[in-house]
């Protein structure tokens, strides 16, 4: 048993959102009280105690869209690439790497970013998986990776014609197999979806064959309308919007996350909300790859479950809360858009988004919700209680200001320590593995 005491706890639970002075128990995988911290310590006794010292304390955080395959990206300069555009961005830096990644890389890729989760407090995490360079397989590498350092996961591969169609269908059959295992499994760690890049590289034909080969308790999770060049070619190519030829493969559904969103119109917003089905926005990564700006705070007011995510640029979370805000209040031109809808998005929504594929309940510091708890270096220098918690996290935390992570029951990471693997030497090995990859890319 794993108890926190003297903590400013932050519950996300409505009927007790702010504990001053306040303990987290939890057994096994789950919490199972939270109260008084006087009180706890002397009904729990016997338990393992983590002193928050009065810092803030509250539910770890959930990730609706990461890229693994990405990790080992950072700082590296692709031979003969030159930037001009969005597409020229996908093919001559991502779509090369990914290319080149076989199992080994991909598993390396998939340590390095779950160490960042732990060390930004993110214990859930929704990835969407490339690596053409070896495609077989490639889902089991990263499920060993999320089972050793212990961050929960939806995993699911990239699904495109764009390197041909044996490719293409080898992407198919190892979403299929891997959904089907993760099925068979059940153990709440692992789920699987089938992953798609885009529609402009997808065929009739291999949507036809991706929803025959998915079983009906699994959706789908698909990057729509994120440059206006998808827009444009499924006008052009289909001669209507991407929701609608999505709709044409019964693609869309509540267990369907659709990633950016950017180009959508009424029309396809109303679809997404009439089938319940999901969006994650991703505002740096749009941001930084000048895609544009989506129609967020549109989305939520139809009532459309949104998320959000990282795309993998960063893997902290409240940076992402950052950015998101200031993103649509200068989009807009109005200083109080995305108060009150980023901190929905990112401490309500993603949890409930996370639910629909996981059982034990997430986002609460509740009773028999999963112990997914973090620890801040945060101490309130104004006055703190429920009303302005998010303001304190807006303005006054970071990734970085977790120093204690805990997920499904487990000490993750310990005043800034890594507890489930040796951090030096894992990241020199990752070093070495990098260079290799760079060396292999630019040959």
């Amino acid at each position: 048993m794993i108890l926190i005491t003297n903590s400013t706890l932050v519950t996300r639970d409505e009927q007790n959102p702010f504990i001053r002075n306040g303990a987290v128990a939890m057994d096994g995988n789950k919490i199972v009280e939270v109260g008084d911290s006087d009180k706890l310590k002397l009904k729990y006794s016997s338990a393992e105690v983590i002193d928050a010292k009065g810092a803030v304390v509250m539910p770890a955080f959930v990730n609706m869209h990461e890229h693994i395959y990405s990790a080992l990206a950072r700082g590296l300069n692709v031979k003969g690439y030159s930037a001009t555009d969005f597409l020229t961005i996908l093919d001559g830096m991502w779509w090369t790497l990914d290319r080149n990644l076989d199992n080994e890389f991909t598993k390396y890729s998939a340590i390095q970013t779950y160490i960042e989760c732990v060390k930004n407090g993110v214990t859930t995490i929704f990835d969407h998986h490339a690596s053409f360079g070896e495609i077989d397989g490639s889902l089991d590498a990263i499920e060993e990776a999320a089972r050793e350092i212990g961050v929960r996961s939806c995993l699911c591969y990239e699904i495109s014609d764009r390197d041909g169609m044996e490719k293409s269908k080898k992407s198919v059959l190892e979403n299929s197999r891997f959904i089907k295992k993760t099925l068979k499994n059940n153990d709440d760690f692992i789920k699987a979806m089938c992953g798609m890049h885009a529609q402009f590289t997808i065929s009739d034909e291999t949507f036809e064959f991706a929803r025959s080969e998915t079983p009906k308790e699994v959706g789908f999770h698909i990057h729509i309308a994120e440059g206006i060049e998808d827009l444009h070619d499924c006008l052009l190519k289909h001669g209507k919007r991407i929701i609608d030829r999505l709709d044409d493969f019964d693609i869309l559904g509540p267990k369907t996350l659709l990633g950016h969103c950017i180009y959508v119109n009424d029309h396809e917003m109303d679809r997404i909300k009439a089938s319940d089905t999901m969006i994650v926005h991703n505002p740096e990564s749009n941001m930084g790859n000048a895609c544009g700006c989506p129609p967020t705070m549109r989305q939520v007011e139809k009532g459309i479950l949104t998320g959000l995510g990282t795309d993998g640029y960063t893997h902290d979370m409240i940076e992402s809360y950052k950015v998101a805000n200031i993103l649509h209040k200068h989009h807009l031109c109005t200083g109080t858009a995305a108060w009150a809808e980023v901190p929905q998005m990112l401490f309500e929504n993603n949890p409930k988004m996370a639910n629909r594929y996981f059982d034990i309940p997430l986002g609460k510091i509740k009773e028999g919700y999963a112990a997914d708890v973090i620890v801040t270096d945060y101490y309130p220098h104004t006055p703190m209680d429920q009303n302005n918690i998010n303001g304190n996290i807006l303005f006054g935390m970071n990734g970085r200001s977790v120093v204690t992570t805990i997920g499904n029951g487990k000490i993750l990471m310990k005043d800034r320590v890594l507890t489930m693997l040796d951090e030096e030497k894992t990241l020199s090995d990752i070093a070495v593995k990098t260079k290799k990859l760079w060396d292999k890319i630019n040959k």
